[in-house]
């Protein structure tokens, strides 16, 4: 009579120790279980799905072979820590809502959290400082850098691998390969030798072995004579890989779906001395169909959606601010021949795809290379290019350096079109765009600029032509109602609007939030003047001036830190002898939580009514 299986309640789990008692089968029937659990949830509160359907055996696998109570592991890209999260005891069904885990590992959620990867790439360096502290302090722990989604093709990893390949310390790397060509199966002498040389018998015969001829002149002629024709074997009987040549010892390709042939290939990691890789390869979006077919990405990272047709549950009769500037950026690329678009592997999520597929030769998607993206802007500015750079606000982080060294300080005129600027709500404290204007300020040859209505966002586009070095064109992650028909407007440099005339009192504010704060002043009958400052940098002294005639002015700024445009223009004022009342009502410098938007906005005391309330 066949054994029936048992189902795992998930929502009960405190730790990954229960899987050691459980058999390969019941463990396929709790991975089907992960998988619906998984899209369950996130069909309801949005997330990073395909990645996360595609890593559930082998997270289960490695929780199998290591103890992460004790040993370290970094999930890289951190978005695909799901399933993860739910065997180490969350409570996933409140993931990415406040007080709710985050959809990133969190040191602070969980000792089985040690350290966290919001951006990509980061993990092999962190990894090799973990394990060299370790070594250091002389512990006794594994050390995994759970590596994929793309995270392998930024150059921060191979900066990594080439200072590896000069360490001895005890590293494991999983390369969870979802499409990415990283090598290609190989022959069964390939993996017999392989095998044979990750053997542990192997590492210490090989020790012994060169041990014993170092010592005589003789020896070490065999020696190197046993080196030559073990490096000809490879040549001619093995594919050299990209870990060959670092000498890094690897494992692979291994099923990343098969519970049994990955835990196998853990626990031989785990015998070889010094760094190895293991190569797993995994379908990403597996076990839901859409996602599994899906090219293009619509299932990479979702809001709600219909988990029985896949379909996107959205509002048609709103559009974004992403949408909305990709559809004007395409009327720039039509217009000038000599502009040329830029993403960092983002085209999707900035709504570039139509740009891309009408504009091949001038479209070019860098991959997860921030870095590399801002500097080919620079060599094609260089050299009479117009190039816009799209990028979210939280990755042009990565860029500073090359902005000011490549862009600015040689005055090269390029757009930034930073998406996701301000609060972003459920991404939290690793993907916020509050701090981008704040850092540009930082950087001479830097203009920044913000539209509060889709009107405003062609003039914007041709003046970032005009010849001001780096023009930033920031716009946040909002949604706004599409059916409204604006006719375009236009915005001279460096303008701010007059919104509202008042007397004693004037607000100075920018972006789609001070429509709300301009509609609630109306309906209150607020004596109060609204100036829009579309130009966050440069101030002009006109406008500071005109500001000095009041006796209360307040600051008001819910998509950057203080640090930014407040506090320049709190100086700006000072210097002008300005004795009033100075109040600022924006973004605190710090790292806030996930939550949903208005629940950050209300948490900061930067919300449309705590801005009434003063008013």
């Amino acid at each position: 009579m066949k054994k029936e299986i048992k189902h795992v309640d998930l929502s009960s789990i405190k730790d990954p120790k229960f899987l050691s008692s459980l058999s390969y089968g019941e463990l396929d029937v709790l991975s089907a279980d992960l998988r619906k659990y998984i899209i369950d949830i996130i069909s309801e509160n949005g997330g990073h799905l395909s990645s996360n359907l595609g890593v559930v055996e082998s997270t289960i696998a490695l929780c199998r072979t290591f103890d992460f109570s004790k040993d370290k592991i970094i999930f890289d890209v951190g978005h695909q820590c799901y399933t993860y999260k739910i065997l180490t005891g969350r409570d996933f069904k409140n993931i990415r809502k406040k007080d709710g885990p985050s959809g990133f590992q969190k040191r602070s959620e969980s000792i089985y959290d040690c350290y966290e990867c919001g951006h990509s790439s980061t993990s092999l360096s962190a990894a090799m400082g973990i394990a060299e502290a370790r070594d250091l302090k002389k512990e006794d722990y594994y050390v995994v850098a759970y590596v994929g989604d793309a995270s392998f093709e930024n150059g921060l990893i191979f900066e990594a691998l080439n200072n590896l390949s000069k360490k001895t310390n005890k590293l494991i790397i999983v390369i969870n390969d979802n499409e990415m060509s990283i090598g290609k199966n190989e022959g069964g002498l390939s993996r017999t030798f392989r095998k044979l040389s990750n053997t542990n018998l192997y590492q210490k015969s090989k020790s012994a072995t060169k041990k014993v001829l170092s010592i005589s002149h003789i020896g070490r002629f065999i020696l190197r004579g046993l080196s030559s024709f073990k490096a000809w074997l490879k040549r001619h009987l093995m594919k050299i890989n990209l870990f060959d040549l670092l000498n890094i010892k690897y494992i692979g390709i291994v099923n990343g779906h098969n519970i049994k042939q990955m835990e196998k290939a853990f626990k031989r990691a785990k015998t070889i001395n010094g760094p190895v890789a293991v190569h797993i390869r995994t379908i990403k979006g597996k076990g839901f169909e859409c996602a599994e077919k899906d090219n293009q990405g619509f299932y990479h990272g979702v809001g709600k959606f219909d988990k029985e047709t896949g379909d996107l549950l959205k509002d048609e009769s709103l559009s974004s601010w992403s949408k909305e500037y990709a559809k004007r950026l395409h009327e720039v690329m039509s217009k000038h021949e000599n502009a040329v678009t830029i993403c960092p592997a983002t085209g999707l999520g900035s709504d570039l795809i139509d740009i891309q597929k009408d504009f091949p030769t001038r479209f070019k998607d860098v991959g997860i290379n921030e870095e590399h993206g801002v500097i080919l802007a620079a060599g094609l500015s260089s050299n009479g290019i117009h190039p816009f750079i799209s990028i979210y606000s939280t990755f042009l982080q990565r860029g500073y350096d090359e902005i000011s060294h490549d862009l600015a300080r040689m005055n090269l005129n390029s757009t930034l079109l930073i998406d996701r600027a301000g609060l972003v709500g459920s991404d939290g404290d690793t993907h916020q765009g509050i701090y981008d204007s704040s850092f540009l300020y930082t950087i001479p040859n830097c203009v920044i600029t913000m539209a509060s209505k889709s009107s405003q966002i062609s003039s914007l586009l041709e003046e970032s032509m005009n010849n001001h070095g780096v023009f930033a064109i920031r716009y946040p992650k909002e949604l706004f109602n599409k059916n409204k028909i604006e006719k375009d407007e236009k915005v001279e440099f460096g303008e701010w609007k007059e919104l509202l005339a008042g007397e004693k009192t004037a607000v100075v504010s920018y972006g789609p939030i001070i429509n709300k704060l301009v509609k609630e002043i109306k309906n209150k009958n607020l004596n109060i003047t609204v100036f829009e400052a579309i130009y966050v940098r440069p101030i002009l002294d006109k406008y500071v001036d005109e500001l000095t005639k009041y006796e209360r002015i307040i600051i008001y700024d819910v998509y950057s830190t203080e640090v930014g445009f407040a506090n320049t223009l709190v100086a700006e004022l000072v210097s002008k002898g300005y004795k009033g009342e100075i109040i600022v009502k924006a973004v605190p410098n710090k790292f806030i939580n996930h939550s949903t938007i208005e629940e950050q906005r209300n948490q900061l005391g930067i919300s449309i009514d705590k801005i009434i309330d003063i008013l």
